[in-house]
């Protein structure tokens, strides 16, 4: 495996630009069984205040792994994904996601905790929209399961 902590704290560029679409966000919303009339319907999104249709919470999900995967092919760091477990997903709402958002999303290598052969990596992620404004921070920890021969050799660089 070898996990390098030689990254940690690494500013990657932001991934391309995501337009988010009424159809995303109703396909999202339908996923995650949230059945809100906002998310389906853009009369009463907009009865609620809103420009248009607005994304459940966790659609933010789709923009930051787009950024994180920086994180996961940087080759400095070392991560097999093979052998990832997804540990933990935070999200900090600044202002609601709606369809028509251009979003932009930098994400940040804010830890890497080496625990025996495997570690606990860390990143925070920056969602923007096209006018710079932030519309939510996701925090996300991935568990690096160490491999055998790590296992058996303490594997692992700092």
């Amino acid at each position: 495996m070898s996990i390098s902590t030689a990254r940690e704290g690494h500013q990657y560029p932001p991934a391309h630009p995501y337009q988010v679409s009424r159809e995303a966000i109703r396909e999202f919303a339908t996923a995650v069984k949230s059945q809100h009339p906002v998310h389906h319907d853009v009369d009463a999104a907009r009865e609620l205040g809103h420009r248009d249709l607005v994304a459940p919470p966790s659609f933010a999900v789709v923009v930051a792994q787009r950024a994180e995967a920086a994180v996961v092919q940087d080759p400095e760091v070392g991560i097999d994904f093979s052998r990832v477990v997804h540990a933990d997903e935070r999200f900090t709402h600044h202002s609601p996601i709606l369809a028509g958002d251009t979003l932009t999303a930098a994400t940040t290598l804010d830890r890497i905790r080496v625990m025996g052969a495997g570690a606990m990596v860390t990143t925070r992620t920056e969602i923007a929209d096209q006018d710079g404004a932030s519309r939510c921070t996701v925090l996300s920890s991935l568990l690096v399961r160490a491999d055998e021969e790590d296992d058996e050799t303490g594997g692992g660089r700092a």
